[in-house]
C-alpha cells in the first residue's frame, strides 16, 4: 500500500469516526466510555496520519 493510499484510507476512517462520535453524542444517554474509544481512536489516527506526513517531506 502507498503512503498516499494508507493517508487516504487512515482519512476515511477518521472521518468515519467523526461520524460515531456525533451520533453516539446525539442520542438521548451518550455513552460516555464509548464516545471516550471513538475519541481516543479518532485522535490515535490524526497522530499517526501527522506521523506520515512529517515523514514524507
Amino acid at each position: 500500500m502507498s503512503l498516499q493510499s494508507h493517508l487516504e484510507a487512515l482519512k476515511e476512517r477518521h472521518a468515519f469516526l467523526e461520524t460515531r462520535i456525533a451520533d453516539e453524542d446525539q442520542r438521548p444517554r451518550p455513552d460516555a466510555e464509548a464516545l471516550t474509544r471513538l475519541k481516543l481512536e479518532k485522535l490515535r489516527l490524526k497522530d499517526e496520519m501527522e506521523r506520515l506526513r512529517a515523514q514524507n517531506d
